[in-house]
C-alpha cells in the first residue's frame, strides 16, 4: 500500500519530463565576446607573471559597489552596505570596498583581524559558534565592531566576556527565517525576540542596537519579503524601550548575479534524477539558465516592504549585506595546457583545488581559449593536473582549436572559488591585482 511519502514511478516519470531552461545562445555569446575584446590585458600580465594565476580586477569591484550603492539608496532614506568577506576573502577585496564606502561583514576572528588589520571603521561580525577568543576580539575592539548574537548562549558568554574586559559592547541578535533543516543552525527564531530582549536586559555590559536575517541563493526577492512581514508583525508587538534601542535592521545578502545560474546537464533537478537512475545526466554540450532578477527589481520591492512593514514601525537604518553579486565577476582564473591527450582531452596545469570543489561538474562557465579565440564552442574534456578524475573545468571551450601552452581563461569566478582553494596536491595560483 502507498503513503505519502512514497515516491511512484509516476513521480519519477514527471519529474524526469521537467526541463530546466536553456541558457540563451545571444546572452553566452555576449558573455564570451565581452573577454575576448579583453584578451590582450589578460595575456599581458603573463609576461612578468606565468600562469596558473587569478587575475583580480579592482575596478569591476568598484563598479558593482556603487551600482549597488545607487540601487538601493534610490529607495531607501537610511541604509548602509557591508561586503561579505566569506565570498571572497581576498584582502585586496575589502580594501577596495571599504575605499568605496562598504563595511565589512566577517565571521571569524581571521576575518575580524584582517578587517581590523585594513583600518576598517564599521564592521559587523556574523556566524554561529563565536569562541570566547573571537568574542575577546570584537569587545577589545567595540567601538569599531558590532556582534551579531546568535544565540541566548553566545549572549551569556559576551556578557562574560565584556565583563572580563570592563567594556560595553554593541550587539544586535540574528533572526532565523527557515527554522527547518539546516538552516536552524542560525540565530534564534523570531518569536523568541521578546524573551531574548528580556535577556538582555539582565545584561548591562551589552546594548542591543540591531536585528539581522539572511536568506541565501537569492534569485528574487520573495524569501526576504516574506520575512520582512512576519518580522514587521512582531515589531509592532515589542515594547518602546526595544524599538528606541533598535538603531539598524540587517535584511542580508544572498543577491544572485543578474546573469543568473548556469548549469551543466548534472546541475539541473531532472539531470540529477537521472544520475540517481544510473542514467546520463544529458548532453555536456546543453548549457541550462536559471535566472535571476536585476538588482534595481530587489532594490525596489524591498524598500517597498521595508517602508510598509518596518519603518511604519520603528525608525532605523537598513542594511545590506552583499558578497556574490559584488565579488564574483571581477576574479578570473588563467590556466595554460599542459597535455594534450587527444583531440577531445586536455590537461591543464592547475587543478580545481583552486577553486576548492567540484564546481563544473556542475555549473557551467565557458573555458576561453585566449591564445586561439573564436567564437564557437568545441566539444573537449578540459581538466586539471590533481590525481584525481573530479578534476573538472569543462567540457568544451571556445576558440578556434587548442594546442599544448595555450591560455585559457575561466572568467568570473571571484565567489565562493578563492575563499574556499585547499592545499591539496598542487601548489596554489598566486594573485595578480590590475
Amino acid at each position: 500500500m502507498n503513503t505519502e511519502d512514497e515516491i511512484t514511478a509516476k513521480d519519477i516519470q514527471k519529474a524526469l519530463e521537467k526541463r530546466t531552461s536553456l541558457l540563451p545562445q545571444e546572452k553566452l555569446r555576449l558573455f564570451v565576446k565581452y573577454y575576448f575584446a579583453r584578451r590582450d590585458m589578460y595575456l599581458g600580465i603573463l609576461g612578468k607573471n606565468p600562469p596558473p594565476l587569478y587575475v583580480l580586477e579592482i575596478p569591476v569591484l568598484k563598479e558593482k559597489a556603487d551600482h549597488f550603492k545607487m540601487a538601493f539608496k534610490d529607495v531607501l532614506p537610511d541604509v548602509a552596505f557591508y561586503y561579505a568577506v566569506k565570498s571572497n576573502n581576498h584582502p585586496d577585496v575589502s580594501r577596495a570596498l571599504v575605499k568605496s564606502g562598504f563595511g565589512l561583514d566577517v565571521s571569524s576572528s581571521l576575518e575580524l583581524e584582517m578587517a581590523l588589520g585594513l583600518d576598517a571603521g564599521d564592521i559587523v561580525f556574523s556566524g554561529p559558534g563565536k569562541t570566547k577568543e573571537e568574542l575577546a576580539l570584537a569587545a577589545g575592539n567595540s567601538g569599531r565592531t558590532v556582534v551579531l548574537l546568535d544565540s541566548f548562549g553566545e549572549l551569556t558568554r559576551l556578557e562574560s566576556v565584556a565583563a572580563m574586559n570592563n567594556t560595553t559592547v554593541r550587539t544586535g541578535v540574528r533572526l532565523t527565517n527557515n527554522p527547518a533543516g539546516l538552516w536552524r543552525k542560525f540565530g534564534i527564531l523570531l518569536s523568541d525576540l521578546p524573551d531574548f530582549w528580556h535577556a538582555v536586559q539582565k545584561c548591562p555590559h551589552i546594548r542591543l542596537t540591531g536585528l539581522q536575517f539572511h536568506s541565501s541563493w537569492n534569485m528574487t526577492p520573495v524569501p526576504q519579503i516574506e520575512f520582512i512581514e512576519k518580522l514587521g508583525k512582531v515589531l509592532e508587538g515589542m515594547c518602546e524601550e526595544f524599538k528606541r534601542a533598535v538603531t539598524f535592521i540587517d535584511i542580508g545578502g544572498g543577491y544572485w548575479p543578474e546573469h543568473g545560474e548556469w548549469l551543466q546537464p548534472a546541475g539541473t533537478p531532472e539531470g540529477m534524477l537521472r544520475k540517481a537512475l544510473g542514467k546520463e545526466a544529458g548532453s555536456a554540450g546543453d548549457h541550462y539558465w536559471v535566472p535571476a532578477l536585476p538588482i534595481e527589481h530587489f532594490a525596489e520591492n524591498l524598500g517597498r516592504a521595508v517602508k510598509r512593514h518596518i519603518l511604519s514601525v520603528t525608525e532605523c537604518r537598513i542594511c545590506l549585506e552583499p558578497g556574490r553579486w559584488i565579488c564574483n565577476g571581477a576574479m578570473h582564473i588563467l590556466l595554460s595546457v599542459i597535455d594534450k591527450k587527444a583531440p577531445d582531452l586536455v590537461i591543464t596545469d592547475a587543478g580545481t583545488n583552486s577553486i576548492g570543489w567540484e564546481r563544473f561538474e556542475t555549473d557551467y562557465f565557458p573555458v576561453l581559449n585566449l591564445t586561439r579565440p573564436f567564437m564557437k564552442e568545441i566539444p573537449c574534456d578540459i581538466l586539471g593536473s590533481l590525481c584525481t578524475p573530479h578534476d573538472v573545468w569543462g567540457y568544451s571551450y571556445w576558440g578556434e582549436d587548442i594546442q599544448n601552452g595555450d591560455i585559457l581563461m575561466i572568467p568570473s569566478q571571484g565567489a565562493y572559488t578563492y575563499s574556499l582553494r585547499q592545499n591539496f596536491i598542487k601548489p596554489l595560483p598566486m594573485v595578480v591585482v590590475i
